[in-house]
């Protein structure tokens, strides 16, 4: 338990280096947090560390620090080829932002001294970046490093991999590694790096220093696993949140102060709102707006549940937000590129309450990301990881600063309040916000009157153009299937879910077939009514593949119609057809079964006769003049099936033919 700042920076027991700490002030960091003040000093006393501490209480500095130190007291200059630190995070934006962080300290450390030159370059080059992108390949990244002689290196477990034990083996030498950091190291397990990271450590000198670093670490499975083959004998720092517990709803008198320990920030506030499905847009529709005009907040990141949704709302929200209203999406689904730029431009965004900015994500964006001016965090879906919860939080109230935490929960889901406040994580009711940002408690018997005034708004849209329609299905598809995996199931139960209401939220045209949807209520549901031969799409590619499908499709079906009517022309007329007539051809029939069994008897016998070369010449005389007779019988049945097929094919009457078979009916 600490307060908010441990001491100034000058309270260490090893003084840092002249520069590295006006760098420190000049980044506004005029005083230690208690993960910095208690970690700092263990890394420089050559420990093993495993740091565990909410978000925004300053873990990046915690290891920065130390590692430049490190180098800097190194009595001999790494050679162009060695690595001197090792750094590696879960995913690309988190890497990027630790390189900037690196590369802020080093872009600002004097020059060299022994160089005897004014305009001399600095002693420790830039830091590297490995992250996948379409900009660098793995090789590039060898010639990188060769070309600038990095001693530090950082980015994602894969590239850090194929960096030292593909491409770079035969060049990067490693023996002189001095720190090896794991940030964010549970997440580099959930996302299942657990063998590239033990054959990354297993390459690495065992004479190194080794930090793991998470705002919720665990000791259980692959964590304990990891803690076994990198670090040895680890000090383990346990940063905890705690906070006066009030007994006003009780009542009670209670003697001194009485504390509960938290797992997020201390100037964060946590709220949760209830509210039906059918209302989740509204009311996030109304948080921002409250946020925007009585708090003054004017950054915001709204977490969904899926990629596909977040695509989606980032067409729709605009349409029922003011114009002023500037939108931003993320998630993992988007280019490397497109990711680093969506990030570069919410963070530099010039915003104010009346032009806020908004950033709609996943969980991509929830750890780790040094985000400062972030005011509020809206959670539209909980996530499926628990853990993910505390991470998206702390997205604000960030190194000392105030934030607020939203999170929207629907029916059996206020069970939710309990299990986070079991994971010390607490949250404050909040009714539900009326048309006048007042607020109030929810009516269960009565829906918002605006839910169908956003629903019209939408639909309207997405009848505009059938490729917003296709990405609303998407998107309402993913939800639920993201729904039906949550870890907290028991929670999270997707028969106790509001479908309807759901698909009513995203405005949705017609209810997707999925078997997810065979039980569900349909009392609340009311499909719009659209032309959806004419629904076309507004891009020309698109409408015409529809066009294309849409005529192979009628012409299939017009086969299976003409298909369909013949055979029924052909079922009439054997319905009309003479009872007379159908018991006169089963006899023929009959008759002519009986002669073809006869004929495979005597084809038969006819085999074994000739098989049998004992026989003598009179018998085969005999044989000869008895096959003579028969052919002649069989020739009479042949004559007698070519009229048959006539008379089918309309070529001769019946007359005709009885007249020629007459004696056999």
């Amino acid at each position: 338990m600490s307060n908010a700042f441990a001491g100034s920076w000058s309270t260490l027991p090893e003084p840092l280096t002249p520069w590295i700490l006006d760098v420190i002030e000049s980044m506004g960091h005029t005083e230690m947090t208690p993960v910095q003040a208690s970690t700092i000093p263990l890394f420089l006393k050559h420990k093993d560390v495993v740091v565990e501490a909410v978000t925004g209480s300053g873990k990046t500095l915690a290891f920065v620090i130390p590692i430049l130190e490190k180098l800097i007291r190194r009595t001999t200059k790494l050679r162009q080829n060695e690595i001197g630190a090792l750094v590696i995070s879960p995913t690309r934006e988190l890497a990027t932002q630790l390189h900037s962080v690196f590369t802020t300290f080093l872009s600002s450390q004097p020059a060299d001294e022994e160089q005897g030159q004014s305009d001399a370059e600095p002693r420790y080059p830039p830091p590297l970046l490995l992250i996948s992108s379409s900009d660098s390949s793995p090789a590039q990244d060898v010639q990188r490093f060769l070309k600038t002689g990095a001693d530090i290196v950082i980015g994602t477990p894969g590239r850090v991999e194929e960096f030292l034990l593909g491409k770079g083996r035969p060049s990067v030498v490693v023996k002189e590694l001095e720190v090896l950091v794991l940030d964010e190291a549970d997440r580099l397990l959930d996302l299942g790096f657990q063998t590239t990271l033990t054959r990354i450590i297993t390459h690495l000198p065992k004479q190194r220093r080794t930090g793991l670093f998470s705002a919720t670490m665990t000791d259980a499975g692959a964590m304990s696993e990891l803690v076994r083959v990198g670090l040895r004998n680890p000090a383990r720092v346990i940063v905890k949140v705690q906070a006066k517990k009030s007994h006003k709803s009780s009542g009670k008198k209670v003697p001194g102060e009485v504390v509960e320990e938290r797992r997020i920030p201390a100037n964060l506030q946590n709220f949760h709102l209830k509210c039906r499905s059918s209302e989740k847009v509204v009311q996030l529709s109304r948080i921002i707006a409250c946020e925007t005009a009585k708090k003054n907040a004017s950054q915001f990141i709204v977490y969904f549940a899926t990629c596909a949704c977040v695509d989606y709302f980032y067409k729709v929200l605009p349409r029922l937000l003011p114009p002023s209203v500037a939108f931003h999406s993320l998630h993992g689904n988007l280019p490397p590129h497109a990711r680093t730029r969506t990030l570069n431009a919410f963070a530099t965004a010039i915003s104010t309450p009346t032009s806020p900015s908004i950033l709609l994500a996943t969980d991509v964006a929830a750890r780790g990301l040094d985000l400062p001016h972030v005011d509020v965090v809206i959670q539209f879906d909980p996530p499926s990881d628990p853990k993910a919860f505390s991470h998206r939080c702390g997205r604000t109230a960030r190194a000392g600063r105030s934030g607020r935490a939203w999170v929207l929960l629907v029916g059996r889901e206020a069970d939710y309040v309990d299990f986070m406040a079991i994971r010390k994580i607490p949250l404050k009711e909040q009714p539900c916000l009326t048309e006048e940002l007042s607020m109030t408690s929810a009516d269960v018997d009565q829906e918002d009157p605006a839910v169908r005034t956003f629903q019209s708004r939408i639909r309207e849209f997405l009848t505009s153009d059938r490729g917003v329609h296709d990405q609303s299905i998407k998107a309402f598809v993913s939800f639920v299937k993201a729904y039906s995996k949550h870890e907290a199931s028991y929670i999270f139960r997707l028969k106790d879910l509001d479908l309807v209401g759901v698909a009513r939220s995203f405005g949705l045209l017609r209810l997707p077939k999925m078997p997810e949807m065979k039980d569900a209520n349909l009392e609340n549901w009311e499909g719009a009514m659209v032309d959806w031969d004419n629904y076309s799409y507004t891009d020309k590619g698109q409408e015409a593949k529809r066009l294309a499908a849409k005529e192979k499709t009628n012409s299939a079906e017009a086969q299976k119609e003409r298909e369909k009517r013949r055979a029924e022309k052909v079922e009439k007329k054997k319905q009309n057809t003479a009872w007379s007539d159908h018991a006169s051809r089963k006899e023929e029939r009959l008759k002519r079964r009986e002669k073809r069994v006869k004929k495979k008897q005597w084809l038969k016998a006819q085999e074994d006769v000739v098989n049998n070369s004992t026989k003598t010449t009179g018998d085969k005389r005999n044989r000869d003049s008895k096959s003579s007779g028969d052919e002649d019988g069989w020739e009479e049945l042949a004559k007698e099936e070519r009229m048959a097929k006539k008379l089918k094919k309309g070529e001769i009457t019946q007359t005709e033919f009885d007249a020629e078979f007459g004696d056999l009916v």
